[in-house]
């Protein structure tokens, strides 16, 4: 979990005092400000976590009208941010009032440091235990399967389908594109699932030889070939009790097809070179990227395996098709890689929400985590940029509508989704951003189904 921000927004419109508080917060990055219009501008830029606000600023600074409005916007653009009104001895009624209205507490001139350093060390250590509890939820929210990053009506489908189907011992399997995330769905099947304290064991066909591949799966004797200098266990041994995850199953030769289909049927293993069968008890989930009707028609793959490994089918869509996605993957991944590399204050520029969001990724999630990566080496400032992605700056695409009311709708459900993944996640701020009020935008979301 990455720090919050140190910073300390100073509202006083007496110099000498705000120079003087300025002082007595070592360890705390200053920001002051002499009126309202100037603290509401420092907000929005830095969006400090806590404020001193003195009630009393101009131009009316013998009354607290002015601090109590500015307390109140405060509010209403950062909900989440503590504020310490400071007044004089004879405004308890206005500090109290204060109070009410959402400032965190109130402190009563002149000044005295340490006292005043407690009460924003408190404030600061209460923001920042609350932001860490607003993460995790915000996480177990985006991450219905622990790995799997999902918010698209599609993608929450298939993580339900994979809660269902991981207690039973049905065969899987995982269709998609290469970089979908398959591997991801076979360890949530298998850590669902009665087997998750044995063993995960993955191999993908396409990556080892044919001549090697059938060692691989099923082990071999000492002297079954040239090399074969002692026994070996294949991966199918060494995921008994657990579970096999047989990747690009469609890239299996034709005469290893046989033997698979015989294990799936009999479920024992004889090994390269043996004659001993030997029982094993593993959950086989296969995934491919390949048309495998397709391969039957060819020729090229069994009919009966495919049914025997299709007793359940999970077709995983490309990330083009899950836009929703998109900014919560890159986002989450994006912590990740600046935590990495120390540089805790990345952000995502507009530009490159939006050059994310119409980009149609070919490579899929491996491919938005490579451009990641190099954009975190490659930024000079605080915000990731579309060409520190390497993608182009998007513009707007003229759609033609169906009907005036389709479009109003489309551009409508757009403007809101941009203003959300803008204040990332942050409703009050997407409501000043889009110039409605919070109910309005909840019923919005409501309305075209977005998540916050």
């Amino acid at each position: 979990m990455e720090p919050c921000s140190r910073k300390l927004l100073i509202v006083e419109d007496d110099p000498g005092l705000r120079n003087q508080l300025c002082w007595c917060f070592d360890g705390y990055e200053a920001l002051t400000a002499e009126d309202r219009e100037t603290a509401l501008s420092l907000l929005r830029l830095h969006t400090p976590p806590i404020v001193l606000l003195d009630l009393g600023l101009p131009p009316d600074p013998a009354n607290a009208s002015e601090g109590l409005k500015a307390l109140e916007q405060i509010k209403a653009l950062q909900p989440d941010t503590k504020v310490i009104v400071v007044t004089g001895n004879d405004e308890r009624e206005n500090a109290l009032r204060a109070v009410a209205m959402g400032a965190y507490d109130f402190y009563q001139k002149p000044v005295d440091a340490d006292v005043l350093r407690l009460l924003v060390d408190r404030a600061y250590n209460l923001y920042a235990l609350e932001r860490e509890n607003r993460e995790l939820l915000a996480q177990q929210a985006t991450m219905p399967l622990r790995g799997v990053i999902a918010a698209s009506p599609v993608m929450l489908r298939i993580c339900r389908s994979v809660e269902k189907i991981a207690p039973t011992s049905a065969n899987v399997l995982l269709l998609g594109e290469s970089g979908t995330g398959k591997e991801l769905l076979a360890r949530a099947l298998h850590e669902l699932s009665l087997r998750d304290r044995d063993t995960f064991v993955a191999i993908n066909c396409a990556a080892i030889p044919d001549a090697l591949l059938e060692s691989e799966l099923f082990g071999h004797e000492k002297g079954a070939f040239t090399g074969a200098v002692k026994q070996m266990r294949g991966k199918i041994e060494y995921a008994n009790g657990g579970t096999l995850m047989l990747d690009e199953v469609g890239d299996m030769p034709l005469a290893l097809q046989a033997k698979l289909l015989r294990f799936l049927q009999e479920r024992v293993i004889e090994r390269v070179g043996g004659r001993e069968t030997i029982p094993v008890d593993v959950r086989v989930i296969c995934a491919t990227h390949r048309d495998l009707p397709a391969l039957i028609g060819d020729g090229t793959f069994r009919q009966d395996l495919y049914y025997r490994i299709s007793e359940v089918t999970l077709q995983i869509p490309p990330l083009r098709d899950r836009e929703s996605d998109v900014p919560l993957i890159a986002r989450m991944l994006l912590s990740r890689y600046s935590r990495q590399s120390g540089r805790l204050r990345l952000n995502f520029s507009p530009d490159a929400l939006k050059a994310l969001k119409v980009y149609p990724w070919p490579g899929n999630v491996r491919e938005l985590e490579n451009r990641l990566k190099r954009a975190v080496i490659m930024c000079e400032s605080d915000q990731v940029t579309a060409r520190d992605l390497e993608l182009e700056s998007a513009s707007e695409v003229l759609v033609t509508p169906l009907n005036l009311r389709q479009a109003r709708e489309r551009a409508e459900r757009q403007a809101i989704q941009e203003a959300l993944n803008y204040a990332d996640g942050n409703i009050s701020q997407a409501a000043e951003l889009l110039g409605v009020t919070r109910p309005t935008l909840y019923a919005l979301i409501s309305k075209y189904g977005l998540k916050a």
